[in-house]
């Protein structure tokens, strides 16, 4: 039961995330433009993906489940970041 408290107030935020990424990916921005400049879609995971390392690292976490959550984060890029901060069990 405490666990599904904490889902469902992490909930709003992550709602928001994906909202956020699917209106930006519908508007058809990628992550750099022709000139290699990037987009807010780019700067915006940049700023997402910084902050999960930064808060994985911070975490009292046991190796393996911290190489685990990196190797989400960095191979599922956006996603992972959104799906880390939504159901890693963070304190």
């Amino acid at each position: 039961m405490n666990k599904l408290k904490t889902l469902a107030s992490r909930l709003p935020v992550g709602m928001l995330s994906l909202a956020m990424a699917f209106s930006l990916l519908l508007s058809s921005c990628a992550g750099r433009n022709s000139n290699g400049n990037l987009t807010i879609f780019g700067v915006f995971y940049i700023i997402l993906a910084v902050a999960a390392f930064l808060s994985l690292i911070k975490q009292d976490w046991s190796t393996g489940k911290k190489i685990i959550w990196g190797l989400i984060i960095w191979f599922f890029p956006f996603g992972g970041s959104i799906i880390y901060f939504l159901f890693s069990g963070r304190r």
